[in-house]
């Protein structure tokens, strides 16, 4: 923008309007958030899903890391089905804040038991909280106008 011969001052007062416009777009941008959050969690929602009790169990134990140690199975298939059957709604807008919430509180259960697991490991632990804080704003925020729900 140097070459445009525009002062400091302008160059910032362009950005700022530049990035205010976007405010009228923010239901597509809450739509292709959810269509990408939706369908990453629709792909390994269905793996977990499709890995059987081996697999829930496995990923059962984690909720004894806030000491429910009994039925991991069940846990299991519960945060399986919470991650497909979430992807599926997140997409659709559907049921939304439902979704929003159960997918909060698997997020939750992921990162408790990945910190404690390995608590000075950032990594590690990271993910399922960024998503556990990426859910609980769209539980605020709602589904936006391009959804079944309608914010």
């Amino acid at each position: 923008m140097k070459g445009l011969g525009l002062t400091d001052a302008r160059r910032v007062s362009y950005i700022r309007a530049m990035f205010k416009s976007l405010a009228k777009y923010s239901d597509l941008g809450l739509l292709l958030g959810r269509l990408g959050i939706g369908a990453t969690y629709l792909y390994f929602g269905w793996q977990k899903l499709a890995g059987g009790q081996a697999e829930w169990t496995k990923i059962g134990h984690a909720m004894g890391s806030i000491g429910i140690h009994f039925m991991p199975n069940l846990w299991g298939l519960l945060a399986a089905l919470s991650e497909f059957g979430g992807g599926i709604l997140l997409i659709l807008g559907f049921l939304f804040r439902p979704a929003a919430a159960f997918l909060a509180f698997t997020m939750l259960i992921a990162f408790i038991s990945t910190f404690r697991a390995a608590p000075h490991d950032v990594q590690h632990f990271s993910w399922p909280f960024q998503m556990l804080c990426t859910f609980v704003m769209l539980l605020f925020v709602g589904p936006g106008k391009y959804s079944i729900d309608r914010g």
